[in-house]
C-alpha cells in the first residue's frame, strides 16, 4: 500500500464501500468519530497512527514499512 495519505484514504473508502458500510457505522465499528474516518479518508487532518491501523484492520487492509 502507498505511504501517501490520500492514496491511503482512496483504498480506505474504496474498501468500505465494498462492505457497504457508511463512515458513521465504520466509526462505531472501529471506536472513533466519523470525523475521524473522514479525515483518514480525505488524507487530512492529523489522525493517529492507532486510528489509521485499526481503520485498515476493520476493512482487511494493512499498511507494509518497507526500509529502502
Amino acid at each position: 500500500m502507498a505511504e501517501d495519505p490520500v492514496k491511503i484514504g482512496a483504498a480506505v473508502r474504496t474498501a468500505r464501500k465494498q462492505y457497504r458500510l457508511t463512515q458513521v457505522q465504520l466509526a462505531e465499528l472501529v471506536g472513533l468519530s466519523d470525523r475521524t474516518v473522514r479525515a483518514i479518508e480525505q488524507g487530512s487532518g492529523s489522525p493517529s497512527l492507532n486510528a489509521v491501523v485499526a481503520t485498515l484492520t476493520a476493512l482487511g487492509l494493512r499498511l507494509e514499512v518497507r526500509s529502502s
